[in-house]
């Protein structure tokens, strides 16, 4: 008898009553995508991450009420440099090697790309090792490898905008390529989170994938939010398709990006309006130090139905619902900068606010008769007006608009926030933890490992989770149709919406 395929062993599987898509999630961080996949009624089978903190958020998460050994088993850190498929399945006992995963998620981290031939992406089929013949250590090379080895029916990659232009080098296209000699049908698309329900604008390359064997077109989510981009956006969006606006035969898709019949976007007061404000740094209580999460702060007494439709799916997310409190809304002592964020106005950027600390000073200096040249003068200079050039740092602060998304949350916040400024003025202060969160679509119960700046770094990093619910509930329901197994269910029944 021939053996059966491992495409149609999992195929078998999940055409079975309640069989759940079984996912791998790579470069994993704390669990964006997994969240999303997750809600989406799949099962996160495993996942690898080289961050210990990140490690342990995604194990604390997604195997709650587990034994410590358990948790501590999926909190190792693993590095997909090293760490073979096979040895992966053994770990996590998951079967046959090519039975054992349905989806494979993730994105390489940016900082990998390097210019490569297509003649080498290829050649991760026929050499498992092909990455480490090149000395850069490309990483979506490794990516490959996983599903060479591992074959699932479907795959969603995610990264940066730049990948699709970087130095002249479309990465996402050769991906495309050597995935369609290892028998997937794959297209990419280019998509704005403020169109999908996340207070954010956010532009990330996500690449669907499909054995070709499903005969599924891939097709991306359909925008729920309308809203149009500053014009900036236009510019390092036009640099990214240069390459695919310039030739045919890319397998690029045009995103959704919604149409006046949808909601607005959903704007950072509905995100964020509902959190309880922070006044310690203006009282003289918030000290310098690590931000541990161990201070219950409660919600505002705002009835249920007078909160955004937003703030109630974060604090309702099934299996992530808050409780009375938040334990992570704390941020970062800045003492000298809250007479800026106050007298900043909405929208503005580190030049205006350059003008705001220096005009403070000369008002400063000219009660106490300092000229701005004397020692003393220079001493309170250095203590009111930050030190960077604002003809170099444009974009490095931001005072979010309360009636709109905001800027992208990136890694960078873990090492300040300067980005995200808070639009309420009185509270004259930077984001905190739990509003970046909120800012990136955590629900309120999604916990986070470590203290003040891994758990910013963390969120930085992550795809937003409403985001990739989406873009799971898409690869779910065209699996499901392929199968004859029906469509997903609707994101009421998934959320729980009270």
């Amino acid at each position: 008898m021939k053996p059966i395929s491992a495409v149609a062993a999992k195929c078998a599987r999940l055409s079975k009553p309640h069989a759940r898509p079984r996912v791998l999630d790579l470069f994993a961080g704390c669990g964006g995508l997994s969240l999303g996949f997750r809600t989406a009624n799949c099962d996160i089978a495993a996942a690898l991450e080289i961050d210990p903190l990140a490690a342990r958020s995604h194990a604390i998460n997604f195997f709650k009420g587990a034994s410590e050994e358990v948790i501590a088993h999926h909190a190792t850190v693993r590095d997909v440099a090293s760490l073979e498929p096979e040895e992966l399945v053994a770990e996590f006992g998951l079967g046959k090697t090519a039975h054992a995963i349905d989806i494979i998620v993730g994105g390489p981290p940016c900082q990998a790309y390097a210019r490569v031939g297509r003649a080498k992406l290829r050649e991760v089929a026929d050499h498992p090792q092909a990455f480490k013949i090149d000395p850069r250590g490309n990483l979506y090379l490794r990516y490959l490898h996983y599903v060479d080895r591992l074959k699932p029916l479907a795959i969603l990659f995610e990264n940066v905008p730049d990948i699709l232009n970087y130095g002249g080098h479309n990465v996402v296209q050769e991906i495309v390529d050597a995935l369609s000699v290892m028998g997937y049908e794959a297209a990419y698309s280019l998509i704005n989170a403020s169109h999908h329900g996340v207070p954010q604008m956010r532009d990330r390359v996500y690449m669907i994938a499909y054995r070709k064997e499903l005969r599924i077109k891939v097709q991306f989510p359909r925008a729920t939010h309308q809203f149009d981009l500053p014009r900036g956006y236009a510019g390092t969006r036009a640099v990214a398709l240069k390459l695919i606006n310039s030739t045919e035969g890319y397998a690029f898709v045009e995103p959704d990006t919604g149409h006046e019949g949808l909601p607005h976007a959903v704007t950072a007061r509905e995100a964020i309006g509902d959190l309880p404000p922070i006044t310690s740094h203006l009282e003289g209580t918030l000290k310098r130090g690590a931000r541990r999460f161990t201070e219950a702060l409660p919600y505002r007494s705002t009835a249920w139905e007078n909160l955004s439709s937003y703030a109630q799916l974060m604090r309702s997310w099934r299996d992530f619902e808050a409780r009375d409190a938040i334990y992570d809304h704390v941020l970062r002592y800045l003492p000298r900068d809250s007479r800026i964020f106050r007298a900043m106005a909405p929208g503005d950027e580190y030049p205006q606010a350059h003008r705001v600390a220096s005009k403070l000073f000369r008002a400063a200096a000219g009660r106490r008769g300092l000229s701005p040249d004397s020692v003393q003068g220079r001493s309170l200079c250095a203590s009111m007006v930050p030190p960077y050039d604002p003809n170099k740092f444009p974009n490095r602060w931001w005072k979010l608009k309360a009636d709109g998304p905001v800027r992208t949350l990136t890694a960078h916040i873990g090492k300040d926030t300067y980005s995200h400024i808070h639009y309420d003025s009185d509270q004259a202060r930077v984001i905190s933890v739990r509003e970046a969160a909120r800012l990136q679509s955590f629900p309120d119960g999604f916990v986070f490992a470590g203290t003040m700046n891994p758990a910013f770094r963390q969120i930085g990093n992550s795809v937003p989770p409403l985001l990739a619910y989406q873009l799971a509930r898409e690869i779910v329901s065209s699996l499901r149709g392929a199968l004859g197994t029906g469509k997903q269910t609707s994101v009421s029944d998934l959320l729980e919406l009270a």
